[in-house]
């Protein structure tokens, strides 16, 4: 492991029994200057340092990266070799345990924060260095895009540290040299960097030497990925290298990050079936040891990947999955769910949990996660009150923050699983503002099963026959797939005699009379109506259904 001093930039070596060290003292930590000045007081072998590798400044491309460019470095005095007298550093009073570091860096919201906590200290080690760049991009970094350019990347510390991590990149132990090149890639650094270039060689350099474990494996892995993408040659390395170890000792998260990277880099998996049936059938045994959010992952990747032999650990994990339910995230429920749809799989001890949780839950949950909820209830045909009321309940009070696909994914299924619930009229009534207002924004056939869902619970859509049955939406219905097939030419059938049976009123007026009706009625009128001929009319008051 290096040691690292940000004042004297000081490399500790631990296989020497007296290590060297290379004392830079500097006016300002690493004070770069775009000039070409030369100190007139360097040693021959500063001077090829000064010139074969020093420093680097950070400047913004048109790519959004970070561009390293060589230029000179402003050094007020000598840069020379001295022997260190055998100390160890670990007991130097300047040094802070590496639990407490983490635990300080932690509570520090901002690049500013961090870079004085790092100023405060004269030696860290390279997995604390690392560490504080990796907290760097998580503050910083918002939307793929550093939020303080300026205040990061010309920061002294900030250089200080890339210049050590890249011309003291043998020294760095395996968790530092991928934890800041991961960093150093969200922070937008140029891949095309000598910075970058040259973690990459030393850790490609590890890894034909066999030295990475299963996690810096998948740490380069995901780090190439996003460098080059699924295409990347070194992954094949990656991968086999993975074959060759003993996947009964992965741990939990180590066998989590390996089905993601699998996910990431070969989607259907048919190329390394054997490697996952061996982790598929490991997995089966240490089921009941995985979190929350690593059986949302596993589950994930099982459907990435299209591990439909995977079917008996499909089952393990959904049984295992009940005691979670409650400790879910939104994004993890979802993934779960999505794996239980597409395996086709459904447990009654998990519908319980869900049972149980959603009406406590709901009004906190994101929509997508509502919609995903009820596309499962009804594709595994559960019809489940305490979910259906607690739905109709959050769609009345909120249903601006759901898109149309979700509001059709949420409705549906009451009509689907003929149920109104006690909130009928409340429900129907924001769908009728809903549609009003955002008619032309629903896809053709999302908004036809969704008027189709209406009539199977007695509430018939009127007020949207004539748009749905003129020629301009049956066009847009045939040029969208599946086209007017016969499922949708029965909907369509289903949805007018339907409307015309119980709603003999309707039968007699003509579109353009359906188009004044609309626009010409008040609401105490259409209340009036709609209570004399007792039907659910989506109308305009939908007091009265």
């Amino acid at each position: 492991m290096a040691l690292i001093s940000l004042k004297r930039f000081r490399f500790y070596s631990p296989n020497t029994a007296a290590s060297r060290s290379l004392v830079m003292t500097l006016s300002k930590s690493l004070n770069f200057i775009s000039g070409q000045q030369k100190s007139q007081n360097y040693s021959s072998l500063a001077m090829r340092m000064l010139y074969s590798k020093v420093k680097s400044r950070y400047v913004f491309c048109r790519n959004n990266h970070v561009q390293l460019r060589i230029q000179s470095l402003s050094v007020n005095e000598t840069m020379h070799l001295c022997e260190d007298p055998g100390n160890s550093p670990i007991s130097d009073n300047r040094w802070m345990d590496e639990q407490m570091f983490f635990k300080k860096l932690k509570g520090l919201d901002t690049s500013k924060e961090i870079f004085k906590f790092l100023s405060s200290l004269e030696i860290t080690s390279d997995i604390m260095a690392s560490a504080a760049l990796q907290r760097i991009s998580e503050v910083e970094v918002d939307d793929n895009s550093l939020k303080n350019s300026e205040a990061v990347l010309e920061n002294e510390v900030f250089r200080a540290l890339c210049f050590q991590f890249e011309y003291e990149s043998s020294k760095l132990s395996n968790t530092g040299l991928f934890n800041a090149l991961q960093a150093l890639i969200k922070l937008r650094v140029d891949p095309q960097s000598s910075l970058i270039a040259g973690l990459l060689s030393e850790s490609q350099e590890r890894l034909v030497k066999g030295q990475l474990t299963i996690k810096n494996l998948c740490d380069l892995g995901e780090t190439l990925l996003e460098l080059e993408g699924p295409s990347c040659a070194t992954l094949e390395q990656i991968l086999n290298h993975m074959q060759e170890k003993d996947i009964e000792m992965w741990s939990p998260i180590e066998m989590v990050m390996v089905y993601r990277m699998l996910q990431m880099s070969v989607r259907e998996g048919k190329q390394y079936q054997d490697l996952l049936n061996r982790m598929n059938n490991v997995t089966l045994t240490i089921a009941s040891q995985l979190s929350p959010k690593f059986m949302s992952i596993i589950l994930n990747s099982l459907v990435v990947l299209r591990q439909t032999q995977a079917f008996p650990l499909v089952i393990t994990l959904c049984k295992h999955s009940v005691k979670h339910v409650p400790y879910f995230t939104d994004d993890e429920l979802v993934n779960v769910l999505e794996a239980f749809l597409y395996f086709g799989h459904c447990e009654q001890i998990f519908t319980e949990a869900l049972e149980t949780h959603v009406p406590k839950s709901i009004f906190t949950m994101h929509p997508e996660t509502v919609s995903k909820i009820m596309k499962y209830c009804c594709q595994k045909i559960i019809l489940s009150k305490p979910i259906f009321d607690a739905v109709a309940e959050v769609f009345i009070s909120d249903a601006d923050g759901f898109t149309t696909n979700q509001i059709a994914e949420c409705i549906v299924p009451f009509g689907t699983l003929n149920y109104l619930p006690p909130s009928g009229p409340l429900l129907f009534g924001k769908l009728e503002s809903i549609l009003r207002a955002h008619f032309s924004q629903f896809q053709p056939h999302t908004l036809l099963n969704l008027l189709h869902s209406f009539v199977l619970i007695q509430c018939y859509p009127v007020n949207f026959l004539a748009k749905i049955f003129s020629p301009y939406f049956l066009q847009q219905l045939q040029a969208q797939p599946p086209g007017l097939d016969r499922f949708v030419t029965s909907q369509l059938t289903q949805l007018f005699l339907t409307a015309t049976l119980e709603c003999p009123f309707y039968e007699s007026w003509s579109t353009e009379e359906i188009r004044h009706s609309d626009a010409g009625l008040t609401a105490g009128e259409w209340k009036r109506f709609c209570i004399s001929h007792e039907k659910y009319v989506l109308c305009d008051s939908m007091e009265a259904c």
